[in-house]
Parts: C-alpha cells; structure tokens; sequence
C-alpha cells in the first residue's frame, strides 16, 4: 500500500509540436498530462496497480509553459484511504530554449521555475490484506 511522503519525479522536453499559441505558449492540459503520468507510476510504485487518477482540485497556473522547455513534473502521496490517495503535484521549468542566442540554444535555469500546482485524487483497487503477502 502507498505511504504517505512516497514522490515521483518525471522529467519531459516539451516538443514545438505542442506549441499552440503566440510565444511557443504550450496550453495547460500538457502539464496535467504529465501529471497523470507520474500519478500512475504512483500507484504502480506505492500499490501494484496502474490505478485511476479521479480528478484534481485547486490547479493553479503559476508561469507559462514553452516549447523548448524541460519540465519536471512530481507527485507526493499526501494521504491514503483504503482505495484513494491524495497527490499533491507540482511542475518545475528546470531548462529552457534560448532561441534569441541560436535556433537550438537553450539553457538550464539557475533555479527551477514552478509553473504549475495541483491537488489530485487517485483511486486504486481495494486488496484484501491476505492479498499484500
């Protein structure tokens, strides 16, 4: 069973092929993408089971995202009930492309920009504690 404090980090270059706005402006939904991406490996990880992520709340939209980005995307167990657990996700901007030094510059930040928070809810199926040995 998970363990509140269990963290996932994935890192993901952000292709221009995602770019869908004026400034390579890529839209939210990408970041919550990754996040249902490290949530699943969550449950693979904190239960044997790929599990469902149910829903976020209180997503907040710190900073942009570009193409050309690195981002890294995490989640931390923060609760378990017997067939949810509460994530809370963040994403960090760890390198970005630089494209006024060259078509391919990029750089890695001095700090990591967070650009995206979430709460979620993820739900895995219920084992009979006979099951876990």
């Amino acid at each position: 069973m998970s363990t509140v404090g269990l963290t996932v980090t994935h890192r993901r270059y952000v292709p221009y092929a995602h770019a869908h706005y004026g400034g390579s402006l890529v839209d939210g939904a990408y970041t919550l993408g990754l996040f249902g991406d490290v949530a699943t490996e969550v449950a693979i990880v904190g239960d044997g089971d790929e599990g469902l992520l149910a829903g976020y709340s209180d997503v907040r939209f710190l900073a942009p995202v570009q193409a050309g980005d690195v981002l890294e995307a995490s989640c931390e167990v923060v609760r378990v009930g017997s067939r949810s657990r509460t994530l809370r996700c963040w994403a960090d901007v760890v390198a970005r492309a630089t494209p006024e030094r060259g078509a391919s510059a990029a750089s890695v930040l001095p700090e990591p920009l967070r650009v995206v928070e979430a709460t979620a809810t993820l739900v895995v199926p219920l084992v009979d504690a006979t099951e876990r040995e």
